[in-house]
């Protein structure tokens, strides 16, 4: 991936040099935002890269631009994309997206089940996030892992984060969910049909809806169909009266 004379592409072990300069931009950018995220050490940098775990800019005469790696936590069920950074000079020039696409293709290819989230207080971050699926969730759907939340004690607002009971902070708190997003690509599709003869002989195109994978919306038209039923057998048995009242008929699909 080129982007006027930027390159985006995978890290690799040949790249360790640019690691010191990364983790130094790191925290300086930490400290300019008033905001941090996890400070790690050249050495861990290093390690990424080996791994193929990390992704990485840089121009065609070797100037490092910006990078981001992958963490992968509870046993591989939940993945971050972390430590994003682009050197000062190269911001604003639309690198930070390319490096956003490319750190997340290779987490879906490398944790294709994994649940991918992040914590930002980027509105720019959250813009490309929000462009590649991710939607804000609460913090109780992310990791419960305690390696991960140690890694916030070197935040300046790690403060706020406890006092909160780790329930909320200054980040917004982002997640895709391969699973939800199945979902919605089947929904999206075009709904089927059939022909069918109807009682007076003529042809009819009938539509034909698709439940199947989409279980959170089969479970609601499931409770409302209940409530209907349920409802209907109350008033024809003039059991209506008495009874406490029951929740709103928008509570089967809001809740």
């Amino acid at each position: 991936m080129e982007h006027n004379n930027i390159i985006v592409r995978l890290a690799t072990a040949d790249d360790k040099h640019y690691a010191p300069t990364i983790t130094l931009e790191m925290e300086e950018s930490a400290k300019a935002r008033g905001t941090g995220i996890a400070k790690r050490s050249p050495e861990y940098i290093e390690m990424k890269m080996e791994e193929g775990k990390a992704v990485i800019a840089v121009t065609t005469d070797g100037t490092w631009v910006g990078f981001c790696y992958i963490e992968a936590w509870q046993h591989e069920k939940y993945v971050a994309n972390s430590g994003l950074i682009v050197s000062p000079a190269f911001r604003k020039s639309g690198v930070a997206t390319d490096i956003k696409k490319k750190i997340f293709e290779l987490s879906r290819k490398k944790y294709p089940e994994a649940k991918i989230f992040g914590l930002t207080t980027g509105l720019a971050v959250m813009k490309i996030n929000s462009d590649l699926g991710y939607e804000p969730v609460t913090y109780s759907e992310l990791t419960t892992d305690e390696e991960f939340w140690k890694g916030c004690r070197s935040c300046v607002n790690f403060e706020i984060l406890m006092s909160k009971n780790r329930t909320n902070c200054m980040c917004t708190a982002m997640l895709f969910d391969p699973a939800e997003a199945a979902v919605k690509i089947q929904a999206a599709q075009p709904v089927k049909s059939q022909t069918v003869v109807t009682v007076d002989g003529t042809l009819k195109r009938k539509r034909k809806r698709r439940f199947k994978g989409n279980f959170k919306l089969f479970e609601r038209w499931v409770k409302f169909k209940q409530y209907v039923l349920l409802r209907s057998r109350n008033k024809n048995n003039g059991s209506g009266t008495g009874e406490p009242k029951k929740n709103s008929i928008l509570s089967f699909f809001f809740w």
